[in-house]
């Protein structure tokens, strides 16, 4: 009987540590109601990529430094989806890519833009437009990549004015 009194507060303490959690994701589910199937979705994969995160940390399979870095750009992506829902009212999101400035070189390569100089809706390579920043912990850069079609009238639009020469002003 004396080994069974000392695993209840033990058990007690497991029993109450798992509900205080069951709470909080039951209100992030509700709160990612407000929104259509596609934006629900999106909030789904980056739950899914949380756990994956803490999954592989808590195997010790990772740093607790690109622990907190991965987590932190999660938050930022998540952060940014439920902005751009609720400001355009839409169940769509582009398919949004965040980045710390470290980071610059694996979406725009050597020619990175300086990130002093970004300004809130600017394309850069025909494929990247500029959404804003994000401080999730650190700072992140989110851009959302463009659609085939936007890609094409980019190039388009880059492309008509290089052809047109200046035309002298007439009087």
């Amino acid at each position: 009987m004396a080994t069974h009194k000392g695993r209840l507060p033990a058990l007690l303490t497991i029993v109450l540590l798992v509900f205080s959690f069951v709470p909080p994701l039951k209100a992030q589910q509700r709160a990612d109601d407000e929104f259509g199937p596609v934006v629900r979705a999106y909030l789904g994969y980056l739950r899914n990529e949380q756990e994956v995160v803490d999954d592989r940390v808590s195997r010790r399979e990772v740093s607790p430094t690109y622990y907190r870095h991965n987590s932190n750009r999660i938050k930022a992506l998540r952060q940014m989806a439920i902005r751009l829902a609720r400001e355009t009212n839409n169940d769509y999101l582009p398919e949004l890519e965040a980045v710390s400035a470290g980071e610059f070189g694996m979406l725009f390569g050597p020619q990175a833009p300086p990130t002093a100089r970004l300004k809130v809706g600017e394309v850069f390579k025909n494929t990247f437009r500029f959404l804003g920043v994000v401080r999730s912990g650190e700072v992140f850069y989110l851009f959302a990549r463009l659609d085939p079609y936007e890609q094409a009238e980019q190039t388009e639009k880059a492309v008509s004015s290089k052809a047109e020469p200046a035309r002298p002003q007439q009087r």
